[in-house]
């Protein structure tokens, strides 16, 4: 079974037009492996929103997980955190 729309559909619509899915997976404590695993899995039955941070050290895996789960790039969200002195 694929993961399309095995997930609620609830969204928001953002000034763009575009709409963000609300439940998304949060990867605060995701490291390595895991993390990549995780995301993946998460993509696979149907989550569309994925929450990181700059100060959670897992950017590089959650990016890794996206690209090779086999979901087009453009229908994930993903959203961040970073530090105000990296803002610009």
């Amino acid at each position: 079974m694929t993961g399309e729309g095995l997930v609620a559909e609830r969204s928001v619509a953002l000034p763009s037009g575009a709409r963000m899915p609300l439940l998304g997976l949060g990867t605060w404590q995701a490291r390595g492996r895991s993390a990549v695993e995780a995301v993946r899995s998460a993509l696979a039955v149907g989550y569309r929103h994925v929450d990181t941070a700059t100060v959670y050290g897992n950017e590089r895996e959650v990016g890794r997980a996206i690209a090779s789960s086999g979901v087009r790039r453009e229908d994930v969200f993903v959203t961040t955190k970073l530090p105000q002195s990296n803002a610009g």
